[in-house]
């Protein structure tokens, strides 16, 4: 699903009313009669004995909002609209909804956040409207406005809140909070979702985001391109290798993980584990020799080999030969999982990524290796790499969030060569192509030590069994996140660990049709 940013929407806008003639007061209904629609559908009693609130700006977003609330007026519902704003800035087609609104008898009332009487009847609305800014806000809410105030008295509220187009605070093109935001029940989105309504902050304040046609024309939707996309089940399916049927174990992928160290026997197992049942045919786990015994006793699947260790017991950079040598006979490289910060093994993960031509897949401590040396990277760009950082490993290797995740991991991608995997709540995989892949499945059940192996195991197993980086990485985040919903619902988030998602990868495929 195509996610759009606040100027490609403006502009769509233009091109409707400005090439197309179409009429911007039509646009403006047709978005009123989603929300009011949306608004009716979250009403607890009956419209002859509901209340609604309306809070508006003066922009042509808080029209959207006079215009639906003259259609709840319509369908028998008490409404009372507060205008959060100057009077002398609304915009022609916001005066012009104004005054339908008042020929049925109701008036756009100054906002005032001193008044009790106002305050009483938005505290005690079913249902609110809030329409107070729309795509284009870019800056920071002042505490001390109207706005704020008109903000913080609907989240106090006892209704259900419908935000027209976008909840109000939240910047379109990256999530963030700007300062304080309307915390939705329901977002009516028009034309195409938002950047922002899917990535950061606002994926919490948007509620469920319902897409509403208003009349821009189908071609100028079709031909819009965006670089930031959703994942559904459809990508993932498609993203799948296919199995032939008179296959063998050698035609499914040969994956060489390494990692481990002594207090961190659970990562690698993990990673070996998740690999095996997304189908990788053989999977071989480099381990220190200090833990080989733990992990032999526990991998019945995968193949674990030791390697040369040092005192602490983590991998020495004397390995070097034999990791490269076993990795010649596999088709990708997973590294990181458990591995611990040592210099001594962070020199041999550099090493091992100058050598190798092989595909690999970083994670954890492989990542942190970088620290200081991200020109490693760039040595890389002709060849596949995926890295799968959380937010902390992301800015040890000088990526910096402060453009929004999408854009964060979007600019390191392009300036890196590889593809990038920025775990988090709603995770999202960037490309060297420029575009952006955001998840939308999993939950909180795995913000748990272990679940970012389990992910990694998934990446690596589909990159080794033929699918294509991109499709690996993002399927493989969806195919994570979706065994997570699962194990949640059978165990709670609470409840749930990261075998738990390995143990739901069965029913995930069973689900594609696999």
């Amino acid at each position: 699903m195509k996610l759009t940013a606040s100027a490609q929407m403006r502009e769509l806008d233009r091109r409707a009313i400005q090439e197309r003639g179409i009429s911007s007061i039509d646009l403006m209904e047709r978005a009123a009669a989603g929300v009011a629609a949306a608004a009716l559908d979250l009403l607890p009693v009956q419209p002859g004995k509901a209340r609604a609130s309306v809070l508006c700006g003066a922009g042509n977003n808080g029209g959207d909002g006079i215009a639906a609330a003259r259609l709840l007026v319509l369908k028998g519902i008490r409404v009372r609209v507060f205008l959060a704003g100057r009077y002398e800035r609304l915009t022609p087609d916001a005066m012009e909804e104004t005054r339908r609104l008042s020929e049925c008898g109701v008036e756009l009332e100054p906002f005032d956040p001193g008044s009790q009487d106002q305050t009483d009847w938005i505290a005690a609305s079913h249902v609110l409207v809030d329409a107070i800014f729309g795509v284009g806000l870019s800056r920071e809410i002042a505490p001390d406005s109207a706005a704020a105030a008109a903000i913080g008295l609907m989240n106090r509220s006892r209704g259900r809140i419908v935000a027209a187009d976008i909840a109000s605070g939240v910047e379109a093109d990256t999530g963030r909070v700007l300062g304080c935001a309307v915390k939705a029940d329901r977002t009516v989105t028009f034309t195409l979702p938002k950047i922002g309504q899917f990535t950061g902050d606002g994926v919490l304040y948007s509620g469920q985001v319902d897409v509403r046609e208003i009349g821009i024309p189908a071609d100028l939707v079709r031909r819009t391109a965006c670089t930031v996309m959703t994942v559904e089940r459809e990508y993932v399916r498609e993203a799948l290798p296919p199995r032939r049927p008179d296959g063998h174990k050698g035609d499914f992928g040969k994956l060489l993980i390494v990692g481990g160290a002594v207090g961190y026997t659970g990562a690698p197992y993990l990673t070996a584990a998740a690999a095996v049942r997304t189908g990788c045919g053989l999977v071989y786990l480099g381990v220190p020799d200090s833990i080989w015994e733990a992990e032999a006793a526990r991998c019945v699947c995968a193949m674990p080999f030791p390697l040369a260790s040092w005192r602490g017991g983590g991998l020495r950079g004397t390995a070097l030969p034999a990791i490269l040598e076993k990795l010649e006979g596999c088709d990708v490289l997973a590294i990181g999982p458990g591995l611990g910060r040592n210099e001594d093994t962070a020199r041999l993960v550099r090493e091992i990524l100058k050598r190798t031509e092989k595909p690999v897949v970083l994670d954890a401590d492989g990542i942190n290796a970088l620290e200081g040396h991200i020109d490693i990277l760039d040595v890389r760009r002709d060849r596949v790499t995926i890295l799968t950082p959380h937010d902390g490993e992301f800015a040890r290797i000088g990526g910096g969030l402060s453009a929004g995740r999408a854009e964060a991991a979007r600019c390191f991608a392009l300036r890196h060569g590889c593809t990038l995997v920025l775990k988090g709540h709603r995770t999202v995989t960037a490309t060297q192509a420029g575009t952006v892949l955001v998840n939308t499945t999993g939950n909180s059940g795995l913000a748990k030590g272990g679940s970012g192996d389990v992910l990694t195991g998934t990446v690596a197993s589909l990159l080794a069994q033929g699918a294509a980086p991109v499709r690996a990485a993002a399927a493989g985040v969806w195919l994570h996140g979706r065994a997570g919903d699962l194990a949640a619902e059978r165990l709670t988030a609470y409840c749930m660990t990261p075998e738990d998602v390995i143990r739901e990868m069965p029913e995930v495929f069973l689900e594609m049709g696999n």
